[in-house]
């Protein structure tokens, strides 16, 4: 649920924004704002709640990732395989502090992603993950997509799957579009590429709540998998129905 600001001291800030914002959305009218300052006045923590990773350590670089290694089979087994790791992921302070401050101010997640939408080139792990969005959920609501790039990381950080997000989607027989462990090519300049990165970086920085931490599985409604026997359904969002154990 989105949670409002409240008071004399959050409605004037909440103008302010609006104000600064709506006539140009410009880069530099925006930045007039202290937006730390701001946040530490209303005692906001910027650092959201963990949803599948670890918690925020700095805006600007945090362990998104500690788990075990893991194999599962077809079956349903799981095969513990070395000790456990962790994958550091980088994230702007736009991202880190500014949205997260947006969020909790009021906007909704579709505002989030237009304004932090975007084509430039991404760290292995956050492409890895951006990757998985576009070519599993770019068709999908935004929620959608948010829940799929949820699942990566939830399953990196479950101790059942391997421990970072790019070996979880190139990990065999689990993403379809996955070939031999190679990735597709992506249209980069296309809007669902840049909704995709923007999707993935707030996943990470566990800026809008999205499905729990112990889902980690979805597949799409057109199908009916005999593994989800074994599951408990969550909720469907869009084409993807999501399971946890």
């Amino acid at each position: 649920m989105v949670n409002l600001f409240g008071g004399r001291i959050a409605s004037a800030l909440v103008g302010i924004s609006v104000l600064a914002m709506g006539s140009s959305a410009s880069a530099q009218d925006y930045s007039k704002l202290n937006v730390s300052a701001a946040v530490k006045a209303l005692d906001v923590d910027a650092a959201a709640k963990p949803l599948g990773t670890a918690t925020l350590a700095s805006t600007l670089a945090r362990p998104a990732v500690a788990s075990t290694t893991a194999v599962t089979t077809s079956t349903g087994t799981v095969f513990q395989a070395q000790p456990a790791q962790s994958v550091t992921v980088q994230l702007s302070p736009s991202i880190a502090t500014e949205a997260s401050w947006l969020y909790k101010g009021g906007w909704p997640l579709y505002a989030l992603v237009n304004k932090f939408q975007t084509n430039a080139p991404l760290a292995e792990q956050m492409n890895c993950l951006a990757t998985a969005v576009y070519f599993e959920a770019r068709g999908e609501s935004l929620e959608g997509q948010l829940a799929v790039a949820h699942v990566v990381m939830n399953r990196a950080a479950s101790g059942r799957y391997p421990p970072s997000w790019c070996e979880v989607v190139k990990q065999p027989a689990q993403f379809s579009f996955v070939r031999h462990g190679q990735f597709p090519e992506a249209d980069i300049n296309s809007d669902a590429w840049k909704k995709a990165e923007a999707i993935a970086e707030l996943a990470a920085a566990n800026i809008v709540p999205s499905v729990g931490t112990d889902v980690l599985w979805y597949h799409a409604d057109y199908v009916a998998p005999s593994w989800r026997h074994n599951l408990q359904e969550v909720q469907q969002i869009g084409a993807h129905i999501f399971y946890r154990a």
